[in-house]
């Protein structure tokens, strides 16, 4: 166990958290605020941590510490919001913010903490679900308030968090559309055809399961074509403020092992690119992306998607697919294949097996019928 950092008397304590596998993924700051109550701020970085912790006394000190007798939820999650802006990715953040702003606190955001009710929250739910809003949608609304009470619960403002044990209804999964390994070359091929400068990207998502942001987030850093291995270490991510890398979707890089298709698709891409800066003539800005735009930035992925890879569908004669239908035809592919389970969920990138196989049991071998011991006896 961590040993705590103390950083002086009276001046609060900060110490690590960590996932199940023991790596470190945030750090969380306590205080004794003037009530003599212990009170925690959280924050990605020890520096972080205990910028936020300083700041925290001293609003404390100030008497800028919320009465939790009066303290209302829509006061404790804006001030929730603030303290996890720097511990989760910020597409995330923005996620959270945006549902509390626009759904949680116009109906409950008056209401006081500590008369909160599960009442309350179903009655949330029910008018949410009435007003047509996606059980998806509602589904990510409990998430974040379950979050947010769960924090309460940890800064001692509320004793127990009342989203516990709440279920609202179970949105429908969605349908995954993967290509056929036909149609998976079928595409390939006309994206080799059209002259498409991001066939190696196309060749990556089909091969290797790689999400879009991953793919846009690689850099030249990360492959080594000479012993043809792949660091997958960050993701671009869309947000309000513009593009910006990030850590991958399950907060740890994975290795790939790339085969010789792709090696020889990203050697002729790396050629086609420098051909690229070339012409430009000091107009690239090279900053290390495999798969940048023309001129070397960051590429958007609307442009991406809506000014190639839509096109290709329609040349090829496809489906009309969203992108991340490319990560589903690389697994159903190397399922119906007879690969290992545990190894494509690594390959994945997902937190867990259980996620793997809650997500294509359907299509691995000997997980999906109910006729495997009429053909094993027969």
């Amino acid at each position: 166990m961590a040993k705590k950092k103390q950083l002086g008397n009276g001046a609060g304590t900060v110490y690590p958290r960590k996932n199940k596998e023991g790596n470190i993924t945030s750090y969380l700051g306590s205080y004794f605020a003037p009530d003599g109550k212990r009170r925690y701020v959280s924050a990605k970085t020890k520096t972080a941590c205990r910028e936020k912790l300083m700041q925290a006394m001293s609003d404390a000190d100030r008497g800028l510490v919320f009465d939790a007798g009066t303290l209302t939820l829509g006061q404790y999650l804006d001030k929730w919001l603030q303290n996890i802006q720097d511990t989760v990715r910020q597409r995330t953040w923005e996620r959270y913010e945006q549902l509390v702003r626009v759904h949680i606190k116009p109906m409950l955001g008056s209401k006081k903490l500590k008369d909160l009710t599960c009442a309350h929250l179903k009655s949330l739910y029910k008018e949410k679900l009435n007003a047509r809003l996606a059980p998806r949608t509602v589904q990510y609304i409990h998430v974040t308030l379950h979050k947010g009470l769960r924090d309460a619960v940890a800064d001692g403002v509320v004793p127990k968090n009342v989203a516990d044990g709440l279920k609202p209804s179970k949105s429908k999964k969605k349908e995954i559309n993967p290509l056929t390994p036909e149609q998976a070359s079928t595409f390939l091929k006309a994206a080799n055809e059209a002259d498409c400068r991001y066939e190696a990207l196309y060749v990556l998502a089909i091969h290797f399961g790689l999400r879009q942001g991953e793919l846009l987030g690689l850099k030249w850093t990360d492959v080594n074509l000479d012993t043809g291995v792949l660091q997958v270490r960050r993701t671009m991510s869309e947000t309000r403020t513009g593009r910006v890398e990030e850590e991958t979707k399950s907060g740890k890089g994975r290795r790939i092992d790339l085969n010789p298709t792709t090696l020889e698709a990203l050697r002729r891409h790396r050629e086609r690119q420098r051909q690229e800066a070339s012409k430009a003539k000091g107009g690239y800005q090279d900053r290390g992306f495999v798969f940048p735009s023309i001129k070397g930035t960051p590429t958007n992925s609307k442009n991406l998607y809506y000014r190639s890879f839509k096109p290709i569908l329609k040349r090829a004669g496809l489906p009309d697919i969203v992108f991340h239908e490319l990560r589903h035809t690389c697994a159903t592919i190397r399922f119906m294949k007879g690969q290992h389970p545990k190894r494509v969920s690594e390959l994945l990138g997902h937190s867990s097996i259980t996620m793997t196989l809650d997500r294509y049991s359907h299509v691995i071998p000997g997980l999906g019928g109910d006729d495997v011991m009429e053909s094993a006896l027969s």
